[in-house]
């Protein structure tokens, strides 16, 4: 089927009922872009300058801030251009890359936490198998297996929405490009109904199946942590699991809430909830992975003292 787009360009609404705060929105999103950028750079930097935190944990770690600054990155410089410019107009072809990656990596980032889940679960169960379980080999089969799972679960929508044909409308009230959430979909002057059935079913598998292997592995970690004779040791690994645990809840509840839900949800809802999941989640994530973890506070103090010690020396 050949592709017989006369649209251009669409317009994303964003928030029409904030139209008189767009500058103030501007400068939030820019802040927390900001803060998200340096906060999970200063997590890849620290984990990449320590030797002591090269381990399994950390590796994955370091992907899920990678992750963080991708996907922060598809969507907010774009809509604080927009805000800033009194600009709603994004391009047919970078409507469609946006939506690409937004999906991509965010799907690859749902795996991993199943995968961050099951390091952690073979950790605390198993803990004296868990250097020959968990080793540099599986580490980075474990990596690519996520990008893959990610990249099968995106490709099929993306080919199928790049060839279908935009007539006349193209106002998409969102404030990004989104092929999950059916609104550009909707758009097409052909038939939809299977085209919004295939990513509904891809985020579904995606969601609840690495939401599935989650809820598994914490299950179990729970019981054993629930078992340790020492109140020292369940704290220990309770505060090892709870910025993970907290990570979770927020990424997941926002996107089932937005993706695996009836369409009947009013779409300023769907809205709200997609800029709680944006902006949240990568807002806490150093916060909650690094202050709160005790080898990265210590790491970190370490990082500070060499650095006050070298500018002293010079």
């Amino acid at each position: 089927m050949l592709n017989h787009t006369t649209v251009t360009e669409f317009l994303l609404l964003g928030f029409p009922s904030l139209h008189h705060q767009q500058r103030l929105m501007a400068i939030t999103l820019l802040a927390s872009h900001l803060v998200i950028f340096v906060g999970n750079l200063l997590i890849i930097s620290l984990l990449l300058a320590e030797r002591d935190l090269y381990r399994p944990m950390y590796f994955f770690l370091c992907n899920l801030s990678c992750l963080e600054i991708f996907i922060t990155t598809s969507i907010l410089p774009k809509a604080i251009g927009n805000l800033l410019m009194g600009s709603k107009a994004i391009s047919y072809p970078g409507c469609l890359t946006q939506c690409y990656f937004y999906s991509l990596l965010g799907s690859i980032q749902f795996v991993l936490l199943a995968v961050m889940s099951y390091d952690r679960y073979v950790a605390i169960c198993h803990p004296l198998h868990y250097p020959m379980l968990i080793n540099s080999q599986l580490c980075l089969q474990l990596l690519l297996g996520s990008w893959a799972a990610g990249f099968l679960a995106t490709v099929a929508s993306a080919v199928l929405v790049a060839r279908m044909p935009f007539c006349n409308a193209n106002r998409i009230d969102h404030f990004f490009s989104d092929t999950d959430s059916a609104l550009l979909i909707k758009l097409s002057c052909a038939e939809t109904q299977m085209v919004e059935l295939i990513p509904f079913v891809a985020s579904s598998i995606i969601l609840l199946g690495s939401l599935g292997m989650t809820a598994m592995s914490y299950l179990y970690i729970m019981n054993t942590i629930l078992r340790l004779p020492s109140a020292s040791s369940r704290h220990k690994a309770f505060s090892t699991c709870s910025s993970y645990f907290t990570f979770v809840i927020l990424g997941y509840g926002s996107c089932i809430f937005m993706y695996v839900q009836p369409s009947s949800h009013h779409i300023s809802y769907n809205k709200a909830v997609a800029l709680l999941n944006t902006l949240m989640a990568p807002l806490m994530s150093p916060f909650l992975f690094s202050l709160r973890n005790q080898m990265m506070k210590g790491a970190l103090k370490a990082a500070w003292k060499r650095r006050v010690i070298n500018f002293v020396v010079v």
